[in-house]
This record gives C-alpha cells, structure tokens and sequence, in this order.
C-alpha cells in the first residue's frame, strides 16, 4: 500500500482499463469528500462498471453506470474511442476504483486531502475474463420462488404470467431501491442491526394485498439473511384475511392489522415504514405516522395528488406561471411535482436525509416516484446533510403559490 499524487494514481488506473486484452474488471464508486456526485451521460450515478465485451463489429469496453434506479449501457470500440471513455470517467469525482486483470487486483481510494492511496495485489492463480455481452439482468426473486406463486405472480411451474409482468418488474425495482437503502443505512448506523430476538420491524401502512410486504420479507430474510419481522395495515379486513392465509401458506411470521393509518397502533415503532401507492394524502398520513414513530428508514411511493391539485385551482396563480396552470392538464402534473417536492422539503426539515427517484420506468405505471428517507442522527443546522433547500426556501414557495400542505399539518409545521 502506497500514497501517490492524484493524478499519477489516476493515470496508472486509466493504463489498466485501456488495455483491452488484460483487463477482467473495474469498478467505480462513491464520491469524493465534499464534491459532487460524478455525471455519466447527462445523469448524476454512484457507481460505474467497465469491461471488455467481444461484439460483431469486434472488441468494445462496456460501461455500465448505475444512478438511483437503473443501470445504463453504454460500449465503445477498444482504441480511440475507449480511451475518450475511461479519460471522461478519470476526471469525474470517484472516491474509490476497483481494478481486476488477469494477474492482479489494484485498489484506488482518494482520502480526504485528495492524495491517492494505491494498493496492488498479485493472484495466486491467473483468472480468465469473460467477454461474453449477453448477460442476464440478476434477479432478486427468482420467477419459481414461493412467494410469487403464493402471491400469483407465478403459474404453478415456476413462470411468470403474461399478465403478471408488470407486477414483477415493480417488485424487482422495489427490492433493488430497499436492498440499496438498507444496505446504506446499516453501514451509516442509520439503522440498527438486527438480531433473531429483536428483528428488523418493517411495517406496510396501506398494503392492499401486500404483494411488496411479502418480497421485502422474503428477500430480507432469504436471501440477505436479516431477521425481519413484518405488519401490514389496510382498512380492509378482507385484505388483512387474504394476507393471514398468504402468511400462513408460506410459514410467515406476520401482522395484518385492520385501521386507518392515522390512529393504528402498533407494540412497537418500526425501525422501516413502507407506503406504496397510498391514495393521495394518505401518503402524508404514512409519512407523518413514520416522523412520529422516528423510524430510521421511509420508502413511500404517493399516488394520487389531488389535495395540492385542488389548492392551485383556488389559489391565483403567481406571475409568470399562468401559462403553467391555464390548462388542467399541466396544472395537474405540477401538482404531482409541487407535492412531492414539499413532502421531501419537510421530510429533511424533521431530520431526514431525502432523495426523490423513479420507481419503475414510466411505460409501466405513471405513478413512479419514490421518496426515499433515512434519519439522520441529528439535524444538520448547515444543511450538509439535508442539502438542499433551507426552510426560508420551502416558506417562499408555499407562500408563492398559496397552497397549506397536508404533511406540514400533520407534522406540526403551519399554524393551519
């Protein structure tokens, strides 16, 4: 393990990633102290993977780079065009790179004073690469898993119905968002670790037939090893009934409760709040509900926006924006954006870090927002955390466009 200038270190890498014939693997991740998160292809990501594929046209460095929700491809044919590639990638604020040849591993971290920590490791055994581009997408949930036949994803031999599809791909992304959300909080100490006698406590406020509660628990459980123990909550006793026999079938130890969001009680806060397509305010009941019970994670996905939507109807519109609420149509989609943007603003007010992304792409369902949130230990007061707005932002703008959030009713912050 050695220091190094920056810029050494960097060339270094970028003499490994080049060489279309050595290189098996690398990986980019994380972000230097204090800048801003790297920018591939017009998009902020936190992680990129590189390697060499062998394409008709011949070899190409593929680059797959991962923002909050989806992976994008990219490939570039070795020689010129792949070394623009990996230059572009060179200058962009990595905190940490990855490198694996066919005889040994390198290791790039940047500290804090912006030097280069470099460490290489010879193998014991020289390692082949695989050039093959055809890779499945990993899935979480295989398509023959128990719970997807319980939940009637999956026919009886393992395989995902026609008209099933859709509703797979929204728990595939679903995991992939609370797998990643975990994983950060746990290692931030966000969120606690959870033991078998005192399980991760993950509650569904609004669950319907719970199809997200089941694969959060399974996957949890199953395959990340975690002790969870789950409670969904529905105003419907048949939805509770129907989820008992779930539960039951698939040996699941789970609550449903029966109650409105705003006054269930529970024995113990959650440590997790999940709020999936909850109908328009109701998602401000369940983020009021997960601000109350101080739960260290919050993932809801709103639906409908009718109560911000109905406020700009009565509300005058401020100059210049009259072109943007004369036609009912764009007044409601900002009504979708408004309402999200405030919930997220006093989400991070009460001591929450906040990131706002897309659920699953838009051809599959419009109501693909997800607000993401995990507690902070305490409130930043410089908003290092928070980044974003400060509370004199978020004033002006519900007093620009007169509109009383129901969030901030809830939450004790409007005299409304």
């Amino acid at each position: 393990m050695a220091t190094a200038a920056l810029p050494d270190a960097l060339a270094r890498t970028g003499a490994l990633l080049i060489d279309a014939e050595t290189l098996v693997s690398a990986v980019a991740a994380g972000r230097r102290r204090g800048l801003r998160l790297p920018h591939v292809a017009g998009r902020d990501v936190r992680r990129v993977e590189l390697r060499y594929v062998d394409l008709k046209s011949g070899r190409h460095l593929q680059v797959t780079s991962f923002d909050e929700t989806q992976a994008h491809t990219a490939n570039f044919a070795a020689g010129d065009a792949a070394k623009a590639a990996v230059a572009d990638l060179l200058d962009e604020p990595f905190g940490n790179w990855h490198v694996e040849t066919l005889t040994q591993t390198h290791q790039l971290r940047v500290t804090k004073k912006f030097d280069a920590i470099m460490h290489t490791k010879t193998r014991t055994d020289p390692v082949t690469a695989d050039r093959g581009h055809d890779r499945d997408k990993p899935r979480l949930l295989a398509e023959d898993d128990p719970v997807l036949k319980a939940l009637g994803i999956s026919d009886a031999q393992g395989r995902i119905k026609p008209t099933r599809q859709a509703k797979y791909r929204q728990v595939e992304e679903f995991l992939r968002l609370l797998d990643a959300a975990v994983s950060e909080a746990l290692a931030k100490g966000q969120l606690r670790r959870p033991t078998a006698l005192d399980p991760l406590r993950i509650v569904d406020l609004g669950c319907g037939n719970a199809y997200l509660t089941f694969a959060a628990q399974r996957y949890l459980s199953q395959v990340r090893e975690l002790p969870v123990r789950v409670t969904g909550v529905d105003v419907k006793q048949q939805s509770a009934d129907h989820n008992a026999g779930v539960a039951a079938l698939l040996e699941i130890d789970a609550d449903f409760v029966v109650g409105a969001i705003s006054d269930v009680a529970l024995p113990q806060r959650p440590d997790v709040v999940l709020a999936l397509h909850a109908c328009d305010t109701a998602t401000d009941d369940a983020l009021a509900r997960a601000v109350e019970w101080q739960a260290s994670l919050v993932l809801a996905a709103p639906c409908c926006h009718h109560d911000i939507a109905a406020q700009l109807r009565t509300a005058p519109t401020p100059a210049p924006y009259r072109m943007i609420t004369r036609h009912g149509i764009l007044r409601e989609r900002f009504a979708d954006t408004l309402t999200d943007a405030l919930r997220a603003a006093i989400l991070r007010q009460v001591g929450y870090r906040v990131d706002v992304v897309e659920f699953v792409e838009s051809a599959h369902t419009p109501r693909n927002t997800l607000l993401r949130a995990s507690r902070l230990a305490s409130t930043p007061s410089d908003g290092a955390e928070t980044n974003e707005e400060s509370p004199t932002e978020y004033d002006d703008l519900v007093a620009t466009w007169g509109v009383t959030p129901r969030l901030a009713v809830l939450v004790g912050h409007t005299d409304a």
